[in-house]
């Protein structure tokens, strides 16, 4: 199994991400996971909340080996022309270490606040289907041309190309069983996917129909989902087992209350035996 650590920015400065970047490092964390939003999710609204791309690239550079994302991005917030070359220079400073997460976005308040569109959830589905096609194309070809409902390209070309061949690892976040889990099947690398054990394995099923019927082999995707560690440890414990033999291989593990000390305790005590 992999890990990651969860080290969203809600109310969090630069300095404090920063040095949790490096903690997760030094733990041996896979990689080190930001959020997509444009304010805090709880706490002060008028707290920090640092934008994710841009935070992305400064943590490439603070960085050395640690894997860097954002867990998931919105398709909603940029236009995949922009997001395919932001990516494309994220992997480039890391050298190669950035995996790419996008998703159908969610957060209907954020965007009637910021006066971004917030359309249908069909809409911003089949606008996430073309969007994976669109940075794929533009990170392995040149000269690219696309003809879809919601994006076009004529001729397109981004140069440098992602670090990583083909291409980044491309997640996508989907919960739904009857338009994201599937939209995973055709094209996700890695799905990451949210609920109980029980919800996660009949998503999953969901999925491997998906990918079938796409003539994808279901057992190339990597099959993700977030861990709690504020429990007891067994309890934990017990929950990574059962994801484990669940068949997920990754678990992107959520910064507790008790803080570091916590995580040391779980990285020694858990992670470190079910790696």
């Amino acid at each position: 199994m992999r890990f990651g650590l969860d080290i969203s920015q809600h109310q969090l400065t630069w300095e404090e991400l920063l040095s949790r970047a490096r903690f997760a490092e030094e733990l041996g964390f896979d990689g080190a996971w930001v959020f997509d939003h444009f304010k805090p999710l709880y706490g002060p609204r008028s707290g920090p909340c640092m934008e994710g791309w841009t935070l992305l690239a400064a943590l490439a550079a603070s960085t050395d080996r640690i894997r860097l994302g954002s867990l998931v991005t919105g398709v909603t917030y940029r236009h995949p022309s922009i997001l395919a070359a932001q990516a494309a220079t994220v992997d480039n400073v890391s050298k190669g270490r950035l995996d790419f997460a996008i998703g159908a976005a969610w957060f209907e308040d954020e965007h009637r606040e910021l006066g971004i569109p917030f359309p249908s959830i069909r809409e911003r589905v089949d606008r996430l289907d073309e969007a994976v096609q669109v940075i794929r194309a533009l990170w392995t070809d040149d000269d690219v041309s696309f003809d879809g409902r919601y994006y076009r390209l004529d001729g397109a070309s981004h140069h440098p190309k992602p670090v990583q061949a083909p291409h980044p690892p491309i997640w996508i976040g989907a919960s739904g069983e009857g338009l994201t889990v599937p939209l995973a099947g055709r094209h996700a690398d890695v799905w990451h996917g949210f609920g109980s054990v029980a919800s996660l394995t009949r998503k999953a099923a969901v999925l491997d129909r998906a990918a079938e019927e796409a003539g994808r082999d279901p057992s190339s995707i990597v099959r993700s989902t977030a861990l709690s560690i504020s429990e007891p440890v067994d309890e934990v414990r017990s929950t990574a087992e059962a994801l484990r033999d669940a068949g997920f291989g990754y678990l992107t593990v959520s910064w507790p209350e008790d803080g570091r000390s916590k995580i040391e305790k779980v990285v020694h005590e858990v992670l470190v035996p079910l790696r």
